[in-house]
């Protein structure tokens, strides 16, 4: 597997053409595997080694091997595994992660383009708070339609599947999304963001994300964490009890 996937651009530089045919072979073995590395990564979110040689079958040693490599030409970073809930003793687990750069090999968004597009709403509109409404009522807009192809699959589904239907369209559209259990609900985690680096400035897109989060699974939701602000993975969590849905802006991560 040269790439990444089809579409996407290898993380790491294309191997030298000029080197034997047996070696280049080699080479060319060792630039595919550190991409299915990265690549499990975007999809699972932060990982720990044990995890990765386990979803890659390959042994730990090799992956530690191509870990070192991702993180030396900054693909990848290592972290403290985020603990929930009482921490148990010894030292907390080494996750390695995504750098931005890392993210940016699998980003096929054109992120300045939509930057400028934004910008020339909020200031058309005449700037300020005029200038935030209107690319907030753009947000909406782009995320209600979106919805649309969602809606279908989650009003078919029973109230406890919706959040993994939700997960598997958003997955087919880019956002290598999950659904899990957790205390007294579910976490719904998007391990990519096509639009990380524009939701950045414009921190309206996750809010309007939220919001059409809440109306298809109807229900008040809460997001945790966002990708743009820089934690690893976009959460959100949906309780268990259903109660009327909510339009709260949640889109940063509570104080």
């Amino acid at each position: 597997m040269a790439e990444v996937a089809a579409g996407s651009r290898p993380v790491l530089p294309a191997p030298s053409r000029g080197a034997p045919a047996p070696e280049q072979r080699a080479h060319d073995e060792q630039h595919g595997t550190r991409n299915r590395v990265a690549r499990s990564i975007l999809d699972h979110g932060p990982s720990t080694a044990a995890e990765l040689a386990v979803r890659l079958e390959l042994t730990s040693a090799a992956v530690r091997r191509h870990l070192d490599t991702l993180v030396a030409d900054g693909v990848v970073e290592a972290r403290e595994k985020r603990v929930y809930g009482a921490r148990t003793r010894g030292r907390p687990a080494k996750v390695f992660a995504l750098t931005d750069c890392g993210r940016d090999a699998f980003d096929q968004a054109y992120d300045k383009l939509a930057q400028d597009a934004l910008r020339w709403i909020a200031q058309s509109a005449g700037g300020g708070e005029m200038g935030e409404a209107a690319v907030a009522a753009f947000a909406r807009a782009r995320m209600a339609a979106q919805a649309e192809g969602y809606r279908e699959a989650l009003e078919a589904a029973a109230p406890e599947d919706r959040a993994e239907v939700l997960a598997r369209a958003l997955t087919a559209d880019g956002y290598a999304a999950t659904a899990r259990s957790a205390p007294v609900g579910e976490q719904l985690c998007q391990h990519h963001c096509p639009v990380a680096h524009v939701a950045e400035q414009f921190p309206q897109l996750c809010e309007a994300e939220t919001e059409v989060f809440s109306r298809l699974l109807g229900t008040h939701v809460q997001r945790l964490a966002t990708i743009a602000h820089g934690d690893g993975v976009c959460t959100t969590f949906i309780p268990k009890k259903t109660t009327t849905a909510s339009t709260s802006t949640a889109g940063r991560n509570p104080a």
